[in-house]
């Protein structure tokens, strides 16, 4: 299993961009969040920027199936091109794990749970789809929006497809994700 990082925008009470943290609970009916650490990059913005003309970043940003997911290959890169010194989640997540995570520990970082991404990398299903109540409720995920247990995001990776197989969103890829402890949460912090 390969550790993979990025860096994401906060989104809770204190940091919004599109609409308020209040009317997000009440759409996306988590009423429980105390912050959205989603890999969502409407939700949670990615907040590496790239070189994209610089053939040796090529090197660090990582594709899936020939689709560019948003994660990095190296933390000094993410580092590198990070737009954003302060205030950000610092994370490591490992996409279609073979093994529980929840009990592996990473140095200094917390293991909070799994999302489930389309195969664009872009959107989650869990967080920014209007529910699949079929499939999971939002009383399901915990605080972050996330979902706590390997089997059950496997499982209900499975139903969502089955459930809706016309739906883009509903083929999803299941990803680990570990926050770091400190580093983005604490101001001024030199990284």
């Amino acid at each position: 299993m390969e550790f993979l990082y990025t860096a994401r925008g906060k989104y809770d009470e204190h940091n919004y961009d599109n609409f308020s943290w209040i009317k997000y609970k009440e759409w996306s009916r988590i009423s429980h969040l105390d912050e959205l650490i989603s890999l969502d990059g409407m939700l949670n913005e990615v907040l590496v920027e790239p070189d994209y003309d610089h053939e040796d970043d090529w090197n660090f940003i990582h594709t899936f199936e020939n689709s560019q997911t948003g994660f990095f290959t190296d933390l000094e890169f993410v580092f590198k091109r990070l737009i954003k010194k302060e205030n950000y989640n610092l994370l490591a997540v490992i996409i279609e794990p073979t093994e529980s995570c929840e009990n592996i520990n990473m140095k200094d970082y917390e293991f909070i749970g799994y999302d489930l991404l389309d195969q664009d990398f872009s959107i989650s299903a869990l967080t920014n789809c209007g529910g699949f109540d079929e499939t999971f409720l939002p009383s399901e995920l915990n605080k972050k929006g996330l979902l706590n247990n390997f089997q059950n995001a496997y499982y209900i990776k499975q139903q969502l497809l089955e459930n809706n197989p016309h739906e883009h969103h509903a083929d999803t890829n299941v990803i680990a994700v570990w926050r770091h402890k400190t580093i983005g949460n604490i101001k001024n912090k030199l990284i």
